[in-house]
């Protein structure tokens, strides 16, 4: 019997790099499908925050330079911490050349 031997080094938790999805948001594509996930969940906070995520993605500059909404008020917008103004949100999913849709 062939057994294969694990890697069991420990790794410490400080050495790990943290998680950025935008840096996985690549295409448009991926950046609908992942503000398709994050409305289904319901939370306008948390879908806020992942505008904020894909803003970052294709560039935070951009998008304050498309909107009219300066750089620091996006990232206090798009942080999470409170469901932003729609007009504002909207602004934000247009820069991303991306529109929302209700569908039955």
């Amino acid at each position: 019997m062939d057994e294969t031997k694990l890697n069991t080094t420990a790794i410490k938790i400080s050495e790990l790099r943290e998680f950025d999805a935008a840096r996985h948001l690549d295409t448009p594509e991926a950046v609908a499908e992942f503000l398709h996930a994050a409305l289904e969940d319901g939370d306008m906070k948390f879908f806020a925050h992942c505008v904020g995520i894909a803003a970052r993605a294709v560039g935070m500059s951009r998008i304050a330079k498309e909107t009219g909404i300066r750089r620091t008020s996006l990232y206090a917008l798009l942080d999470g911490s409170s469901a932003p103004r729609s007009d504002s949100l909207n602004k934000v999913i247009e820069a991303l050349e991306l529109k929302l849709r209700v569908r039955v």
